[in-house]
Formats: structure tokens, sequence, C-alpha cells
């Protein structure tokens, strides 16, 4: 697939999932996390996996979601000491330095849109150095409301001046870029395999991508 970049001004990249491998995310939270709290507890992870993950489901789509010191709070754990026992597990989806240096050279604007909490943020720049390669990071705790909230938009718009109509955002949540859609950005894209160690996805709402590749050679 190609895009126009001449009509591109801003590209805005979500972080987990599409330029970062979504699997220590989710071997984290559906395992590791579990596992250490069972053992903290001393319990079985088999009566605790299926209270933490409902207990996931009920703040899912909000802030809380997404923030470490609430989830530190809430299970009594150092999630931020936890996540570093398995960083070896973070790393890149396929050629995004490629991708993230070749928006560069053409002169777009390159924003990093993720709902992490900064702290997650600092552990997963400091393995990678991709935020060498990105003019601004805006964390949707900066603004006090997620990615999948109108107001988090209207912030970023605020802060960054994007054009929507000249901006392509990348995510791998249907829920995120329908929000994005919502709000009048043009190009949207989603990730086909953010996990992988997952298969890959479809979509009926939006243009997939398995690799960065596939777009970078339409900005030459």
């Amino acid at each position: 697939m190609r895009l126009n970049w001449e009509e591109i001004d801003t590209v805005l990249l979500d972080m987990d999932g599409t330029l970062l491998d979504l699997h220590f995310d989710n071997f984290f939270w559906l395992h590791h996390l579990p596992k250490r709290y069972a053992e903290e507890n001393n319990t079985s992870i088999d009566l605790v996996i299926d209270d933490i993950q409902q207990l996931m489901r009920d703040h899912q789509g909000t802030l809380n979601w997404y923030c470490t010191d609430f989830w530190s709070r809430e299970l009594n754990l150092d999630i931020i000491e936890l996540k570093h026992e398995i960083s070896h597990l973070i790393g890149e989806r396929p050629f995004v330095r490629p991708f993230l240096e070749t928006l560069g050279l053409h002169n777009k604007q390159r924003v990093l849109v993720t709902n992490a909490h900064r702290s997650t943020v600092e552990i997963k720049f400091a393995l990678t150095g991709i935020n060498n390669l990105l003019d601004s990071v805006i964390s949707s705790h900066d603004y006090g409301q997620p990615k999948e909230d109108q107001r988090f938009w209207q912030r970023l718009q605020e802060a960054v001046g994007f054009d929507p109509e000249r901006t392509v955002f990348i995510d791998d949540s249907e829920v995120i870029l329908q929000s994005a859609q919502q709000y009048g950005i043009q190009h949207l894209l989603c990730i086909e395999k953010p996990d992988s160690k997952g298969e890959p996805r479809s979509s009926e709402n939006f243009m997939m991508i398995d690799s960065f590749e596939k777009i970078i050679s339409g900005t030459h």
C-alpha cells in the first residue's frame, strides 16, 4: 500500500503494538504479573489470575488501566520493578528504525502518542533509544485523558499544532483509531500483528499494515 506523502505533514505513532512489540506487555499482564502477585501473597496463580483480569476489565478504556501508579497501589506491588524483571522482552517491531529515519529525512513531524505511563515510556526508551528518532513524545497522562477520549485529541492538537486532514495516525487498537477518526484525523492505519507471538488480525474498518517497510517507499 502507498500513502500520498505530499498530503501528509504529521505522523502520529502509538508505542506498544505499533513501534514496539506488544509481546512484552501481553506477557507482563497475562503471565508475569499474576505469577508475582501470587508469590507475594502466598497463593495459587489460578486463584488470582481471574480476579486480576476482571479488575483490568473494570478499568479498561480509562486512564487507570494504563497507569502504573494505580496498579502499584491497587495490587500492592511495584509495577515498574516487575517490568524491569522481564525488560529483556522489550523490542522494536520490524523496520521501525528505517521508517522513523525516513520520515525525518523528509521533514515529517514524528509524534509518539501513547497511553502508557511516563515511567513505562522511560523504561522502553532506555532500552530501544527510539526517542532519538521522534520529534515529540506525548503520554495521555500528560493530559489526564486517554486516547479513547475526544479531549485527548483536542489537547494534542493544541500542543502539537497538527492539521487533521494532513495527519496520519498509526495504532494497533481499533477503538483508539475510531476515536481519532471521530476527531477528524484523515489517514488511519491499523497494525496487523502487534504481538510478534500472536496471530495476524483483520479489520473491516481500517487499512491494515504488517510492516512499515510497505509504506516507506512512498516517501521517496
